[in-house]
């Protein structure tokens, strides 16, 4: 186990020397793979996702996921080091990426590797090493599956302190637009969209949603982004904004969608409809499992891979989700060798 713990820090400090944006993971694709066949695993591949079977796959017995991601989103303009350097700490691993998501990645990858050999498992294991799942794309975990055996349960590795999040909210991403009559700023404009922004702005700070989800609490929505205008003597046609909206477990995203459009005050187009929230019951073995060895529960407002899964999952990882996407990204060693050894006997006890 010291060991298996020690390949798999070391292999983190090397996945966060390796950029791996989304869409852009082929280098720490190589990295995973090279690592497994120094472990002496065979491994698959779809684009940059790497996954593999425990030695003894047994199609008549039901399979669990490990999943976590290896693609980071972009350093933002805040970082006062190298976000592409681990340090030299035998105790804190530095970087883009260390906590989000690295960390569950390498820690599931080593429990994967302690079970790897194990003869008369109860339950077959799967690993996945996915890519895009920052960005939701094409070829993150939704986009293999396919390729993959029929998965029964899944652990999806995020931080969350190594905490159950038995549920989380799912994710719409809407293009608003205020629409106006376009003209010359010199002359009179009783239509200019500009005017009209605070009359949306205030629709959407004070919009109240009547479902509050049993597990997940309120919806939140959120305004991230807005532009208009191209020049000072044009008045635009129209003001551009983009609004996240995090969804409880009161409501699909369909019912949000047609809710948001017939109230706003302004026009409202989805991106996407297919990340909803999802849970999982604290009846199920992986959550009993967890809970036997001291694990709270708790519903995550953040998304994951979670939401490409139709089974029954829950996110679990090493690491604090308050400090991913923050700058100067960190994770503890110690928090690494935590996850291992819990993963590793929440797999143990699950019946």
């Amino acid at each position: 186990m010291e060991n298996l713990i020690a390949s798999s820090v070391a292999l983190l400090r090397q996945l966060i020397h390796t950029p791996s944006f989304s869409g852009e993971e082929q280098q720490t694709a190589a990295l995973i793979k090279d690592w497994f066949r120094n472990h002496n695993i065979p491994t698959k591949s779809m684009g940059n996702s790497v996954w593999a079977k425990n030695k003894h796959f047994d199609s008549t017995k039901p399979t669990l996921l490990l999943n976590s991601h290896q693609d980071t989103v972009k350093p933002n303009a805040a970082y006062t080091r190298d976000p592409f350097d681990p340090g030299t700490s035998a105790s804190v691993i530095q970087g883009l990426g260390s906590n989000d998501a690295g960390g569950a990645l390498v820690a599931l990858m080593a429990t994967f590797v302690h079970f790897y050999h194990k003869e008369n498992l109860n339950y077959n294991l799967v690993v996945v090493a996915s890519v895009e799942e920052e960005t939701a794309g094409e070829n993150s975990l939704r986009g293999i599956l396919h390729k993959l055996p029929k998965i029964d349960a899944a652990i999806v590795g995020e931080p969350t302190q190594m905490q159950l999040a038995i549920a989380e909210k799912g994710l719409l991403v809407f293009d608003g637009y205020i629409h106006g009559t376009p003209g010359h700023a010199a002359h009179p404009n009783a239509d200019n969209p500009l005017y009209k922004i605070p009359e949306v702005i205030d629709w959407i700070a004070n919009f109240k949603f009547e479902k509050t989800g049993p597990a997940l609490g309120p919806v939140k929505m959120t305004l991230t982004q807005i532009a208009a205008g191209t020049q000072h003597n044009v008045i635009p046609a129209k003001v551009h904004f983009v609004l996240d909206v995090r969804v409880n477990d009161g409501y699909t995203n369909k019912e949000l969608v047609a809710l948001l459009q017939a109230q706003a005050p302004c026009d409202l187009q989805p991106r996407s409809t297919h990340l909803n929230s999802s849970s999982i019951s604290k009846t199920h073995p992986l959550v009993e499992a967890g809970i036997a060895l001291g694990r709270g529960t708790y519903g995550s407002p953040t998304l994951s891979d979670m939401a490409a899964l139709d089974c029954p999952a829950i996110k679990l990882g090493p690491g604090k989700s308050q400090r991913s996407h923050q700058a100067d990204e960190y994770i503890l060693v110690e928090e690494i060798d935590e996850a291992i050894r819990l993963y590793t006997q929440l797999i143990q006890n699950l019946k």
